[in-house]
């Protein structure tokens, strides 16, 4: 059984070099505000996420939309991508480079958040899988979990997460795949639950450190830090290594954050509500180096036509990416 922090006082090593490195830095910056983070270089990418921004699109239409609207990366399709031969997944690599496009992320094709049957008829197909993304370019896989459940309490569910998740993990370190966990924050979801779970950045960083492959880190999401109530100073705590994946939007305006609904989200710098100038700063400033992808779940973006959507799409991201600096 692993040893958690808990409210009583203990204390593990992770949090006492959190606790001394924020210190440190306290006394260094005078409490420097987040716009003013030293940015060598942005070593961060757009990425597109047609299902995000409920665009249709196969594989090769994806790529042909990043470069044709100025996306950088594009993510990956396990389902599209086990069907073909080994000769289309080297044609599909090769126009990725004379477009000038990369793989952000894969999804994980592991369900482990139901039964034992469910996980492991998916898990014992899974390495066939992680050797066909790793083959294509594919070096980073991300998943989100349930901020609570019904039946299994706090430990029980940390627990099982741990287990499931150090067995999907092992089969990406041995392919050299980073895996990202996204924790989930509004509290109107975690009002679903009789038993909360981690919700919050911290939590999620000590089941990623409990997995103990490596490899784990944090899909960061600027929706759930600012809903689960996440500060500039906890981003810090982190490092590049940390983090696997990022998605920015923005909350509409007139909300209580803690009234917020998943669904109901805004594209990047529509209302201003969240803080993404210190968010994209501190990013820059630890020198992040994977894909920044949108996902605002907006309903009027879902509508439009594919192109349309694209360029609203793009166009609000450079709006995030012009904060860096700012």
């Amino acid at each position: 059984m692993m040893t958690l922090s808990n409210p009583a006082g203990n204390m593990t090593r992770r949090s006492f070099v959190q606790i001394s490195a924020f210190t440190s830095s306290v006394l260094l910056s005078g409490m420097a505000a987040s716009t003013s983070e030293s940015v060598k270089k942005i070593n961060m990418y757009r990425n597109l996420g047609c299902g995000h921004i409920g665009v249709n699109a196969n594989l090769r239409e994806s790529i042909e939309y990043a470069a044709k609207f100025g996306f950088q990366g594009v993510n990956a399709n396990i389902g599209e991508l086990e069907k073909m031969e080994e000769s289309q997944r080297r044609e599909l690599v090769d126009f990725m480079k004379e477009k000038g496009i990369r793989f952000g992320v894969s999804g994980l094709p592991v369900e482990f958040r139901r039964d034992e049957e469910q996980f492991h008829k998916d898990l014992a197909l899974f390495p066939p899988r992680a050797r066909i993304l790793k083959s294509v370019g594919v070096d980073r896989i991300t998943t989100w979990l349930l901020p609570g459940d019904n039946q299994l309490t706090y430990l029980q569910h940390f627990e099982q997460n741990r287990r499931r998740l150090t067995e999907a993990a092992q089969i990406m370190y041995d392919e050299g795949i980073r895996f990202g966990l996204e924790f989930v924050g509004p509290k109107t979801t975690r009002n679903r639950f009789r038993y909360p779970f981690a919700y919050t950045q911290r939590e999620m960083m000590e089941l990623a450190d409990a997995i103990g492959t490596g490899n784990v880190g944090l899909l960061l999401d600027a929706w759930h830090w600012h809903t689960s109530h996440g500060t500039i100073e906890e981003i810090r705590e982190l490092t590049n290594h940390d983090i696997v994946e990022v998605h920015v939007n923005d909350a509409p305006a007139g909300v209580a954050t803690d009234e917020l609904v998943d669904n109901r989200r805004e594209l990047p710098t529509a209302t201003g509500v969240i803080d993404l100038k210190g968010f994209m700063n501190v990013l820059a400033a630890m020198e992040y180096d994977g894909p920044v992808t949108v996902e605002p779940f907006n309903q009027e973006l879902s509508k439009m036509d594919n192109e349309p959507a694209l360029q609203k799409t793009i166009e609000a991201l450079n709006r995030a990416f012009d904060l860096i600096g700012a």
